[in-house]
């Protein structure tokens, strides 16, 4: 197998309104970081369920970084109902034997390339460091 096939996929959810728009920065300033990364477009993670993350990390994602607005979302109560939303998923994990460090929580800015380009390249160390998701026991609870 050649490097990029031995490397884990990192999926990050980048809102629309601030951390995408900061990942195209990072894309127009011409700034490498690794390819196995995945961005996907969307209007705010908290719509996403507890279970995505756990059936992504199934699925052969190695690595989730959700890249968020934090406190500026333009969605009243969305940053804080996906914090909490987190911290439930980092229990699904402790509870399936995942290293919670698989996934991440950060805000992004528009303009933030440094702090992108950190948060995926630190994603891409842990990663390599922990290799393919591996769960307790096979099947998911609940």
């Amino acid at each position: 197998m050649s490097t990029r096939e031995n490397e884990g996929k990192i999926l990050i959810l980048a809102t629309e309104h601030c951390a995408y728009p900061g990942a195209n920065s990072v894309g127009q300033a011409h700034s490498p970081y690794p390819a196995n990364t995945y961005i996907l477009r969307v209007p705010s993670p908290v719509l996403f369920p507890e279970k995505f993350y756990l059936d992504c990390f199934r699925k052969g994602i190695s690595g989730i970084i959700i890249m968020s607005c934090g406190a500026e979302c333009p969605y009243e109560g969305a940053y804080q109902a996906l914090a909490k939303r987190v911290d439930r998923v980092y229990q699904m994990m402790k509870e399936q034997g995942l290293d919670t460090r698989r996934l991440r929580l950060t805000a992004i800015c528009t303009v933030c390339n440094r702090a992108f380009l950190k948060e995926v390249n630190d994603m891409n160390e842990i990663i390599k460091e922990l290799g393919p998701p591996e769960f307790n026991g096979g099947q998911e609870k609940g």
